[in-house]
């Protein structure tokens, strides 16, 4: 697929007189696994609700693969992970799967989903269970799962490995990795940078109303005088760069 899976022209957002988002343009190829870091409270959720359609912008334009974000055709396109992910505790993990993919019209397939549990380390039989005896990390695994299945060309993850351990956050990764060899597009919005630095093509950095770099992780380093990305993001954000 090509062209661009988001694009944002221009976009400002104010909570009364405070201004979060100050003029934000970027483009996202199509196929691009793309990630989103900045502080706590720069805005970054603000960002993804006026992209999801949570949240209208003050002004400006957000398109999902060549389509307004309010329409269906970009709706039926776009599946989105939330950072706070809770699934109603009723359910058992085979319904609310069953439930995600009828709202996108897309095909159960048993065999399907448990092979795909396997590979995120969540156990097939504990789908038959309800999700009220889940751990957080199995109703994260719970959240990824339902969101791939979907099949959309275009996901949406904040913070996707919130509660997992390192085996399980290998295993994201590996599936991740797979989506995107699928020619979908992820874009990610995690507190881990090791992990952006390992998956994403390109990154930006959101910090003060503004993105203040754009471009791959390896180019971060490079602008924050550091190998350690932790450190360049840092270096970034208060203005110790590169000429």
């Amino acid at each position: 697929m090509s062209g661009c899976a988001l694009s944002i022209r221009d976009i400002h957002v104010s909570y009364g007189p405070r201004k979060v988002l100050d003029g934000l343009s970027l483009d996202v190829p199509c196929g691009e696994m793309f990630g989103l870091m900045g502080l706590n409270g720069v805005g970054k959720t603000t960002m993804i609700k006026s992209v999801i359609g949570l949240r209208d912008p003050d002004s400006g334009r957000i398109d999902i693969l060549g389509a307004d974000r309010l329409s269906m055709q970009s709706k039926r396109q776009l599946a989105y992970l939330p950072e706070r992910f809770d699934p109603p505790w009723f359910l058992t993990g085979i319904e609310f799967i069953k439930f995600s993919l009828r709202l996108y019209r897309a095909p159960f397939v048993l065999s399907e989903v448990e092979s795909s549990a396997a590979q995120l380390a969540l156990d097939p039989a504990a789908l038959r269970n309800r999700v009220q005896t889940y751990s957080k990390g199995m109703r994260q695994k719970l959240g990824l799962l339902a969101t791939l299945l979907t099949g959309c060309p275009f996901l949406i993850l904040d913070e996707p490995m919130s509660g997992l351990d390192p085996r399980a956050r290998a295993y994201v990764k590996d599936m991740l990795r797979t989506v995107k060899g699928q020619g979908r597009t992820v874009f990610l919005s995690s507190h881990i940078l090791s992990d952006m630095y390992e998956l994403c093509d390109r990154v930006v950095v959101l910090h003060d109303r503004k993105f203040c770099y754009e471009g791959t992780p390896a180019g971060l380093c490079d602008y924050g005088q550091s190998d350690n990305i932790e450190r360049a993001f840092l270096n970034v954000i208060d203005g110790r760069t590169a000429a």
